[in-house]
């Protein structure tokens, strides 16, 4: 099945319209004609050559939504017509103990990228810029009803990349919170921090976006660029979750956690990062990391998107606007998530 699909021909080249071939339906698979497709800042570095060589021509896309349009002899999951999702993996071995404990992401044999990813078939699997994709049943979630679909999009790598840490961190009801960065992720986690119950405080180099924060669910809000904020802060926070992907000081952010406090990043900044470990001891703080969230978790996330009313801030944008929408979230000029509406594809 030939598809139409947006794809970048090699590193660091504008996207372009294309065709690509998608698999056979076979017994467990779905076949989902996509509606929305979020970008994620994940693919820019890849496109870009950021994370390393790619298989290109490479089709991004790991925020998507659409329709059931046909499903195989054995999925039961879903049914034709039904409004499904599909986020960062595709497939992973299904058999090693952190798959069996429902933490795919962290499968030992790898798990499968939505795109730029090798199939167990030993296909390259090829995202979500496309009218239509092919998954495993195992690996769609169900987009419940209350959601709108744009706004549900983001909600496959934002939402759950903040969504993960937040509970598995404990956030909730007497908990102090903090999100570091208020863009596609921070704004996420914000809004999800302040339905779990805990108080949730914006870390940002300043304050242009105070307004922003406090309406998606902060109650305070303080510049990372002022040096006062760090000692008045100091031993404040239970859980501090940093969403950005440039360096920070890490013993500077670890001072403002109380004892038994953990940082958390899910930023990936390129450069490594140190820290004095006498940062770590002299609060009995961690210093941790997470990636998106296993399938079950996944949906957990979105049924509680939608018991909460909650999706993301989103700017929908025709397929033709994707090279500009790319350079607007280089420069920071997206409040919070461009989603592509693929129907402009054809």
């Amino acid at each position: 099945m030939r598809v139409t699909a947006y794809a970048a021909p090699a590193a660091g080249q504008p996207l372009a319209l294309t065709t690509i071939e998608r698999r056979d339906v076979g017994p467990n698979d779905v076949l989902i004609e996509i509606q929305y497709a979020g970008i994620c800042h994940s693919d820019i570095h890849t496109v870009n050559g950021d994370w390393g060589p790619q298989p290109f021509p490479v089709v991004p896309g790991h925020e998507i939504v659409g329709v059931v349009a046909e499903v195989g002899s054995a999925a039961t999951k879903h049914r034709v017509g039904d409004r499904v999702g599909v986020g960062c993996m595709v497939n992973s071995c299904g058999e090693c103990a952190n798959c069996r404990n429902g933490d795919e992401q962290y499968c030992l044999q790898g798990m499968v990228g939505t795109y730029a990813g090798t199939d167990r078939d030993g296909s390259t699997t090829q995202g979500g810029y496309s009218t239509h994709v092919v998954v495993d049943a195992d690996y769609v979630l169900s987009v419940p009803a209350g959601l709108d679909p744009a706004a549900a999009a983001p909600l496959l790598c934002a939402g759950i990349t903040t969504y993960s840490p937040l509970r598995h961190w404990g956030a909730g009801p007497g908990k102090q919170v903090a999100v570091v960065g208020l863009g596609g992720l921070g704004h996420m986690g914000v809004k999800l921090a302040h339905a779990m119950g805990a108080e949730v405080t914006v870390l940002s180099q300043s304050l242009k976006k105070q307004e922003d924060g406090l309406r998606l669910g902060a109650t305070h809000y303080s510049a990372t660029s002022d040096p006062d904020t760090f000692t008045q802060l100091a031993g404040r926070f239970d859980l501090i979750v940093n969403t950005v992907s440039a360096p920070i000081d890490v013993d500077a952010y670890l001072s403002l956690l109380a004892v038994g406090g953990t940082l958390v990043n899910v930023g990936a900044p390129a450069e490594p990062l140190s820290l004095n470990v006498m940062s770590l001891i002299g609060g009995r703080r961690s210093y941790a990391g997470s990636m998106i969230g296993g399938i079950a978790q996944t949906q957990e996330m979105l049924d509680f998107c939608a018991e909460h009313g909650i999706g993301a801030e989103v700017e929908v944008i025709s397929a033709d606007r994707i090279n500009d929408a790319y350079a607007r979230v280089l420069a920071s000029d997206v409040r919070y998530r461009f989603v592509i509406d693929t129907a402009t594809l054809g």
